[in-house]
């Protein structure tokens, strides 16, 4: 595995980084163990102190590191900055918020002279973080259980590794010691052999589905926690609107962001087949008008994917759809430039038989289908492997509201999509994963509820 900076907008590679040799990685771990038996005595005050320096560390150097990501996976400096200022309200989120969720919880006695549960931490963790949105992936993580007293080992995406080492430089810098959090660069057979070993207490990825599989089959083999954040085929659910142009646009707006490269973007449209042509037709338009090209260039909407490589499976996702039957609206191809550019594609016409309608499209693709009912609308909905999140948009907002909670999702919402906040939970069902990030739900994924039982 080669840890590179490949800017995906030039093709040219920019820096290397050397992966850690076995010896090395018995040394991170020995590290990451004792700095645990110092760190989970810290006071929660001063963790709470380094979540506030890490938060204002991240808003001080928004405009460097919205730079930094957008060479590694070319995305456009605005939407980074935006990614930093939310990776900065979770860190103070949990500054704000985490002392008062890990106060003592003191039950009905049952017989005893007290009950009470506390919420203490159980170790070293592992993370393992994708590209797509460098920042907040991390934070989502890192925040809590550096709150909670954990000590965190973060294996970052290949592409990110420039970025990987400046979050870490920031945690140290905001106090919490060097072996605490440790950032590695390692291989896929070292990270199986980390989740393997008996210090680390617990491993959280947000990835793949094939990643996935693979980690919480070493983890539960070795009877380690797992929390796993997958994929995502969210359904976007038009019931009716005053406006079709508006939103579509805002469609166009939520499918294009970081190139369609978000595990919870709207990926499939379903459309009351009333409005199913103008939307349609109000779709392609708004993915023919954004403007695709260098992120580093103000006016670009769309960047370029974060490589070559998955570029490429996606001109070839919408290539073998076309092969299939499906209807291609516009876009599709690879852009005849430096770089991993592509045009932006709407496709209809997706029937069961095709790979498109189960498939995840990680890329600037939306799949629009029409139905005639509510009914159809759901059943179309939820008849994927994926659960991550899904949205449905109408005027009647108790209509919505009844349909939104049929949805097979983690996150279901209504007149909007794709939302996340520092204090809603996170993640979803089936193939999308399990397990929760943010809010008290990420306080407690990686947390020991223990007993303590005074007897009469």
């Amino acid at each position: 595995m080669t840890y590179v900076t490949e800017n995906p907008a030039t093709g040219a590679v920019e820096r290397t980084f050397d992966t850690l040799s076995d010896e090395e990685v018995q040394e991170v771990l020995a590290r990451s163990a004792e700095a645990y038996k110092h760190w989970r005595e810290t006071s929660i005050d001063e963790r709470v102190r380094m979540l506030r320096a890490t938060a204002a560390a991240y808003r001080d150097r928004i405009g460097e590191l919205a730079e930094l990501v957008s060479t590694e996976m070319g995305k456009p400096p605005a939407q980074a900055q935006g990614e930093l200022m939310l990776t900065a309200m979770i860190y103070d989120w949990y500054a704000e918020h985490g002392p008062a969720l890990l106060e003592s919880e003191e039950l009905d006695p049952q017989g005893a002279a007290s009950s009470i549960v506390t919420r203490t931490p159980i170790g070293p963790l592992l993370g393992i973080m994708p590209w797509n949105f460098p920042y907040y992936q991390v934070a989502r993580f890192a925040a809590p259980n550096l709150l909670l007293g954990n000590t965190i080992v973060l294996k970052h995406a290949p592409i990110c590794a420039a970025s990987s080492a400046v979050m870490e430089e920031i945690a140290h810098a905001a106090g919490v010691p060097r072996d605490a959090y440790i950032n590695v660069y390692v291989t896929n057979e070292q990270a199986a052999d980390i989740i393997a070993d008996k210090r680390i207490q617990g491993v959280s990825l947000t990835g793949s589905g094939r990643a996935g599989a693979a980690v919480a089959q070493t983890a539960a083999k070795h009877l380690k926690k797992s929390v796993l954040e997958l994929g995502g085929s969210d359904a976007f659910i038009l019931l009716d609107t005053p406006d079709v142009a508006a939103t579509a646009a805002g469609a166009a707006k939520g499918r294009l962001m970081n190139c369609g490269q978000a595990c919870n973007s709207p990926k499939r449209f379903i459309v009351h087949e009333e409005l199913y042509d103008d939307f349609v037709a109000q779709l392609t338009a708004a993915f023919e008008g954004a403007a695709v090209g260098d992120p580093a260039d103000p006016e670009t909407q769309v960047g370029p994917l974060s490589s070559v490589a998955a570029r490429d499976q996606v001109v070839e996702q919408v290539r073998r759809a076309v092969a299939q039957g499906a209807t291609l609206h516009t876009g599709g191809e690879a852009l005849d430039r430096p770089g991993a550019f592509m045009a932006p594609a709407v496709l209809t016409g997706i029937t069961p038989e095709m790979d498109a309608y189960r498939e995840e499209i990680f890329g600037p693709v939306a799949v629009v289908y029409s139905v005639s009912d509510d009914d159809q609308a759901v059943e179309l909905a939820n008849d994927v492997d994926y659960g991550l999140s899904g949205s449905v948009w109408s005027t009647d907002v108790e209509r919505a509201t009844a349909l939104a909670d049929r949805l097979d999702v983690g996150m279901a919402m209504v007149n909007e999509h794709g939302t996340t906040l520092p204090g809603l939970p996170f993640g979803g069902v089936k193939a999308s994963g399990y397990g929760r990030e943010l809010g008290p739900w990420g306080l407690g994924e990686f947390a020991n509820v223990r007993l303590r039982r005074i007897a009469k």
